[in-house]
């Protein structure tokens, strides 16, 4: 397939997807380096999503960029705020592990809930993009969960299941829901919008931080605001990777239709899990290596 030959929207989503996977990983590892809890995920959450606030301002303020008002910059608000909730809500069900199966079950629901709001508002786009859309969420499936567990857990084990599944489903609707605000934020062009997102972030994860410290003992580490360098360089990375990604994902649905740019930019596990094999040298699963395959094939029907 002729990449030249494709239109816009299509290869500016994958891109996004290719630079949001990036930037989980990156996240993965901020999140590690400093601690690996959740204070510490929302710890590099923040020192990212501020790095990108301060050099989107600059972006805006050197370009003369208008700053919106009315709709756009409630969306842009509105996108930051889901954002913000479910990159908390994610980062709590990876926390309690079954991560296989919680990035899965959120990637699905970030695709899906796009694609339902863009067919009603725009119409079906296609027999073939339909099907591409189903082949696609069965390659996100294959690629995100991991393998199952054995059906042993107590009772307790079970409920704790429950609860983490349910947070998967909160963020995943949150994330498809941030997808529909960047859309029509972006109406009034790519920075300010992103730029009011992130507004929405950072106000919404640090009440979520400190709500969360609340009761901490004054001395405990975890409460701690600096970060190691390691994970400061992993925060900057994340801040390149995930900003850019956003910015091609509403170039992305300016430039075609929602569904098919939140369809296929939701495939960012797969860059996720290549960057881990490449530097981590976590082969993929079979499983994994076929919903890549999968995946290949939706793409090529979502784009023709």
């Amino acid at each position: 397939m002729n990449l030249s030959n494709l239109p816009a929207g299509p290869l500016l989503a994958l891109a996004a997807a290719v630079l949001w996977g990036g930037g989980d990983f990156s996240g993965g590892m901020g999140a590690k380096h400093a601690g690996g809890t959740m204070r510490a995920a929302l710890r590099v959450v923040l020192l990212s999503h501020t790095t990108s606030f301060v050099v989107l301002l600059l972006i805006a303020h050197f370009r003369g960029d208008v700053f919106p008002h009315g709709a756009p910059l409630a969306w842009g608000l509105a996108a930051g705020v889901a954002g913000g909730l479910s990159l908390t809500a994610f980062y709590v069900a990876l926390s309690r592990g079954a991560m296989g199966a919680s990035a899965a079950i959120s990637g699905l629901l970030a695709a899906a809930i796009p694609a339902v709001v863009s067919i009603s508002q725009e119409g079906s786009p296609g027999l073939l993009h339909l099907v591409g859309f189903a082949v696609a969420g069965f390659a996100i499936w294959r690629i995100a969960a991991g393998p199952n567990p054995e059906n042993t857990e107590s009772v307790d084990e079970a409920a704790a299941k429950s609860g983490t599944m349910t947070l998967a489903v909160l963020s995943g609707i949150g994330f498809g829901l941030y997808f529909v605000c960047l859309k029509y934020a972006g109406t009034s062009g790519l920075i300010w919008p992103m730029a009011t997102a992130r507004m929405g972030s950072l106000t919404t994860c640090t009440l979520v931080l400190l709500a969360v410290s609340l009761g901490k003992p004054a001395g405990d580490p975890d409460l701690r605001l600096r970060l190691p360098k390691a994970a400061v360089l992993w925060c900057l990375s994340t801040a390149l990777l995930d900003t850019s990604g956003n910015l091609l994902f509403i170039a992305a649905t300016r430039a075609g239709r929602l569904d098919v740019a939140a369809v296929l930019a939701s495939l960012y596990p797969a860059s996720t899990i290549l960057l881990a094999a490449w530097t981590l040298h976590e082969k993929p699963t079979p499983r994994q290596a076929l919903g890549m395959v999968i995946a290949a094939g939706a793409v090529v029907m979502i784009t023709l």
